[in-house]
């Protein structure tokens, strides 16, 4: 029987420290680490290897559930894998231990929880974004593809497929470009 830790956190930038400490004062020997988003379980190498291997008796520790699912079903389908391996999720800074009927209660609260401010902080960004755009201070990314180079190699009598080749971009970008530009007739009226 084996207490099995998994960190992680959604950026490189950001630090595994607290979280290893934890799992280390807990009583995890092994712990795995990532740094990638949770949103989704897609991805995630780490989790994958501890899911592969853990076994009856063993305990899947983390600090918090949000480091390990940010959405409902993908936790209930961890839950649903470690509970046909015979093991258990606990966690450090929450009272979860689906070994306990109270434990699988509070996880799933918490599961719906994590959800929702996910789908909270998805909303607020759309929102912010909508409104960048509306006072015309978001405008994308910015084109790198040159057009004059684009229309020089096409003057050159080079074919869009080599045009894209060597600039190293889309051909529906180089069909785009070269696209007469429409031009709405005006009144003088």
């Amino acid at each position: 029987m084996a207490a099995i830790g998994y960190a992680r956190v959604s950026t490189t930038d950001q630090d595994l420290d607290i979280q290893l400490a934890a799992l280390k004062a807990a009583g995890c020997n092994t712990i795995r680490s990532e740094k990638v988003s949770g949103t989704t379980t897609a991805g995630r190498s780490e989790l994958a290897i501890i899911l592969d291997f853990i076994g009856k008796g063993d305990s899947l520790v983390v600090t918090r559930i949000d480091r390990l699912a940010r959405s409902i079903g993908d936790l209930q389908d961890i839950v649903r894998t470690l509970k046909a391996k015979g093991a258990i999720l606990k966690a450090t800074e929450q009272p979860i231990d689906t070994g306990t009927a109270a434990g699988k209660a509070f996880l799933d609260m918490l599961g719906v929880f994590a959800e929702f401010e996910t789908n909270l902080r998805r909303e607020r960004q759309m929102e912010g974004i909508a409104k960048a755009k509306a006072e015309g201070a978001y405008k994308g990314r910015p084109s790198m593809i040159d057009p004059a180079q684009v229309r020089a190699l096409k003057a050159e009598g080079i074919r869009p497929a080599e045009i894209a080749r060597r600039l190293g971009i889309g051909r529906a970008s180089v069909y785009r470009l070269l696209e007469p530009q429409k031009t709405t007739p005006t009144s003088d009226g």
